[in-house]
């Protein structure tokens, strides 16, 4: 699906989205007067942008990774500086900037668009400060988001060789991980000296998955070849096949990359695996939350925060979930009465979790099964877009099984964006390792999510769009983000999605899923918790495989929060709909709300909301 909306009438539908300046003054200046209030406000706004340009360039030239995420291959043979001074180096910079904002332009003057870009500035930058205070709070390598395992599929992924040039490039970034991984390696070490550490677990997954890369060839003379020396090999073939070397240069820098990984990459993991092992005898066998961390409480609310952005508390979250726990319970026991099972609903949650039509087969066929029925799926709801949608994207979808070396059995299926241009295709990451537990009553809405109209369709239009400053279309707002993937799943069944009761059903279950992690995250990280505890709660309310629930609760308990804001993003979303739709009457026009939603990039659920009473204003 290839369809794209040209610039100009891109920009023509976000102005669509602001009061018009001269209609607001219209009642106490001329029409003259108005024209000259237009144009200055066009022209502030114009050089604010001009500014955020220049400001977002610079912060972009400090990560080269994040250009390589771009498709951009300025400093491309780096990797980012990871030392908490070059963390405090960056805090001070963006202070500079925020203050250089402030005494510069006048808010005012802005248009509304420029408005939520200048605000959504300075919360970023507030939000960085507030989160300094609990650098000894975090945790920095786990078996979820610790960069032990993503380096190597950022190089696999992300780092393309086209030239000779860019391999001499990716040799010089196997030296840059290991540097970046002696750098954190020394930060974990500090915080697990002032006592915080993730738990046992966590640090088992690190040193399997660390182990992972350093086994095999070129590091022992048995087995398979390592993941980053399979890479380099086929990336240094594909350069041969192309005519850009020659066999003699082909040998040359394979050499190098023997030499980098055996030099460099194998020491710093060792290292790494060496310091985990000994120190995981500190670690808490009994898994819980971070209250008990110094300071903990603060920290966890500060999470909290973050990831909704949102004032919501601890236990109003908790409330939340309970509730909603309690409403989808009712439509599931609806469609456990309708397909005529004969039994109370945690019978129905045994018989979806075990009756074999539920499940492929645990073999290559069976994986492959499904990722091309996820296509199926995914190619039916596209027909649709149009309907429902007036910004389409023009970046492609590709349906992939996560690389062995990170694949984790029951672990949650995710998305990795495209580029911007969309030369690279955004990717659905699925773990097929175990295919009990990925039910086919549940991956019609997962495809949803993390697809189209989910996470696939959001941040690729976000990342062209042209009409806001670049800042804007690469920020990331948890409660935004997976709000709108949650909002997918149920806006997919207003398109057409699952025909089928049990999909339906599997529908609930995912968003049941979404309301449980709220009792969960808070119970856990709020109220003492242990994981045992989560687990159970988990299994008595949700039709998820064990292996799933655990690693679940596991994700929460290394990340806390994160998982809160699925539910609060999707009941916001659904809260300004219904506002809308109120409003509006017969005028509301789901395409309008939709592009209204997706038009500006990702933002603060507070800012959104403003975004879409605006648009209401505007068309009523």
């Amino acid at each position: 699906m290839r369809t794209q909306l040209s610039t100009v009438a891109l920009a023509v539908l976000l102005a669509a989205c602001q009061p018009d300046p001269a209609i607001n003054n219209q009642t106490s200046n001329s029409a003259t007067e108005s024209a000259k209030t237009v144009a200055v406000t066009q022209s502030e706004s114009e050089r604010i942008n001009n500014w955020f340009a220049k400001k977002y360039e610079e912060q972009l030239q400090a990560s080269p990774m994040m250009l390589t995420f771009l498709g951009r291959k300025d400093h491309y043979d780096k990797i980012d500086i990871m030392t908490e001074v070059e963390g405090i180096r960056r805090l001070a910079l963006q202070k500079k900037d925020v203050e250089e904002l402030k005494a510069n332009f006048d808010y005012d003057k802005l248009n509304d668009e420029a408005k939520i870009s200048y605000d959504i500035w300075v919360y970023q930058y507030e939000e960085a400060v507030e989160a300094q205070q609990y650098n000894k709070n975090s945790y920095v390598f786990t078996q979820m988001q610790g960069i032990q395992a993503f380096v190597a599929q950022f190089l696999i992924n992300f780092h393309k060789v086209d030239e000779e040039k860019d391999m001499h490039a990716y040799i010089k970034r196997i030296s840059g991980i290991s540097q970046a991984i002696s750098d954190l390696l020394v930060i974990a070490q500090s915080n697990a000296s002032k006592g915080v550490r993730p738990p046992r677990f966590a640090y088992e997954g690190v040193i399997e998955q660390a182990q992972g890369l350093i086994t095999g060839a070129p590091f022992t003379g048995e087995g398979d070849d390592s993941a980053l020396w399979a890479d380099s090999k086929r990336k240094i073939a594909s350069l041969l096949e192309a005519k850009k070397i020659d066999q003699a240069k082909a040998d040359d820098l394979l050499a190098q990359a023997k030499s980098a990984l055996n030099t460099h990459f194998l020491p710093s993991y060792q290292s790494l695996v060496a310091w985990f092992e000994k120190d995981i005898e500190n670690t808490d066998e009994v898994a819980s939350g971070v209250g008990k961390q110094p300071n903990g409480e603060n920290y966890y609310n500060f999470r909290l925060k973050s990831s909704t952005t949102t004032a919501l508390t601890a236990d109003e979250v908790h409330n939340i979930g309970l509730s909603e726990v309690a409403r989808i319970t009712q439509e599931m026991i609806a469609i456990k009465n309708k397909v005529g099972f004969e039994g109370d609903l945690q019978s129905f949650f045994t018989f979806i979790k075990t009756d074999q039509q539920f499940f492929y087969n645990n073999t290559d066929e069976g994986r492959q099964g499904y990722i091309t029925d996820t296509e199926d799926y995914l190619a039916q709801i596209n027909k649709e877009l149009p309907n429902f949608f007036g910004i389409l994207p023009k970046a492609d979808l590709v349906v992939k099984r996560v690389e062995a070396f990170r694949e984790q059995d029951g672990a949650a299926q995710h998305y990795f964006p495209g580029t911007p241009d969309g030369s690279r295709p955004g990717i659905y990451y699925a773990h097929l390792s175990d295919m009990s537990a990925m039910p086919k009553n549940e991956m019609e809405g997962i495809a949803y999510h993390e697809g189209n109209p989910g996470h696939h369709m959001q941040i690729s239009i976000a990342q062209e769009l042209t009409a806001i400053p670049e800042f804007r279309t690469q920020a990331h707002f948890t409660a935004y983000s997976e709000g709108w993937g949650l909002y997918s799943e149920l806006l997919a069944k207003e398109m057409g999605g699952y025909q089928n009761d049990f999909s339906d059903f599997g529908r609930l279950v995912n968003e049941i899923w979404r309301a449980v992690r709220l009792v969960v995250d808070t119970g856990l990280h709020s109220k003492g918790w242990t994981e045992t505890q989560a687990i159970t709660y988990f299994k008595e309310n949700a039709p998820v495989s064990a292996q799933a629930i655990t690693s679940e609760v596991r994700r929460y308990i290394v990340w806390p929060g994160q998982a809160t804001a699925y539910k609060v993003g999707m009941l916001k979303i659904l809260e300004l709909r219904a506002h809308a739709e109120k409003e509006l009457a017969d005028k509301f026009d789901i395409k309008g709300f939709h592009d209204t939603i997706l038009g500006g990039g990702a933002m603060p659920l507070a800012i959104l909301e403003r975004r879409i009473n605006t648009w209401i204003a505007k068309n009523k």
